[in-house]
């Protein structure tokens, strides 16, 4: 799927192993101390012919779990719960940091079990929703809730309650340089990056990364794009009769974030434009304007790192977002 996030392929490649009819598992770091090559609440899902889907630490711990899981020594009744790191030879061994200890719950999945519990998180996430998903390891038994927002994951007293949202997407107006080098670095971090540019030659002269490109007028864009609270906006033309338009109806949107490319001189007068359009004050002061962190840079790749930085400030700030 185009829109595929990290955790849909994986629960996608889980469903696919379990309407085959084979043995899989699905794993979940819990609990990290030190540092750690992948985040907290990172999938990784196996099956019992050795494929394998997602990532916990790229290295020797996805090869032991692996090992143990397939030979039967570990999660073979139920979730488990296994701990990395617990000796220095084991840390030596395994090629995690000194101190570090990461922390697995590896869940065993059948088909009568779990196929359903899969799917309905596949569905929640396909329209652009948050699901928690709810494991209790003493018996196995899962499910699946909807919610509002990102929540942090908790692991407790045996109960391991992970939220999965959907990709965020990153929606840039204007096809120049600056936003070939905010799409390099979005397309890195996982966002789903959407390009409009009014502008044909714009379009053609794109030197940027494969994303989706679309020639049409901002405003209309937008209006068709099924904004919401997991999409961020910038403005990128230097091109008021562009940007202004796109920002208009931008405002009006759920989104997380929008912002617009230009010096506070330039913020200013563009605000000034939005009040002469009519914007009201509380939506203009949604505008991240100028766009990204403040760096003293001009350089379009600077520029871009400064944008994205803002971007990952906030979501971590506010995980709903």
């Amino acid at each position: 799927m185009h829109v595929e996030s990290a955790e849909q392929e994986v629960l996608g490649a889980l469903a696919g192993w379990l309407r085959e009819g084979q043995r899989a598992w699905l794993c979940t770091i819990v609990e990290i101390s030190g540092s750690s090559p992948r985040p907290l609440g990172s999938i990784m899902a196996c099956a019992a012919d050795g494929r394998v889907c997602g990532s916990l630490s790229g290295g020797c711990v996805e090869e032991d779990l692996i090992e143990r899981l397939r030979a039967g020594e570990l999660a073979s009744a139920g979730p488990v719960l296994r701990t990395y790191g617990l000796s220095a030879e084991e840390n030596e061994r395994l090629g995690l940091p000194c101190g570090g200890r990461l922390g697995v719950v590896a869940e065993p999945c059948a088909a009568a079990t779990h196929l359903a519990h899969i799917e309905e998180l596949l569905g929640g996430l396909a329209a652009r929703r948050c699901v928690r998903r709810e494991l209790v390891l003493d018996g196995g038994a899962c499910r699946a809730d909807r919610v509002d927002a990102v929540e942090p994951l908790t692991f407790a007293d045996g109960v391991l309650r992970h939220t999965l949202g959907p990709r965020f997407r990153l929606l840039l107006v204007g096809a120049g340089q600056v936003a070939q080098c905010v799409a390099t670095l979005a397309t890195m971090l996982d966002y789903r990056v959407v390009v409009c540019d009014p502008r044909a030659e714009q379009i053609g002269a794109w030197r940027g990364p494969e994303v989706e490109m679309v020639s049409r007028f901002p405003d209309d864009f937008l209006r068709d794009a099924g904004v919401d609270r997991h999409t961020a906006i910038v403005t990128l033309t230097h091109d008021p009769r562009i940007d202004d338009m796109a920002l208009m109806e931008a405002l009006n949107l759920d989104a997380f974030y929008v912002g617009a490319l230009g010096s506070e001189r330039t913020s200013a007068k563009r605000r000034e434009r939005l009040r002469e359009l009519e914007v009201p004050e509380e939506r203009i002061a949604r505008l991240h304007a100028p766009v990204g962190l403040s760096i003293g840079s001009k350089r379009p790749m600077e520029v871009a790192i400064a944008i994205l930085a803002q971007l990952i400030a906030l979501r971590r700030a506010e995980p709903g977002a």
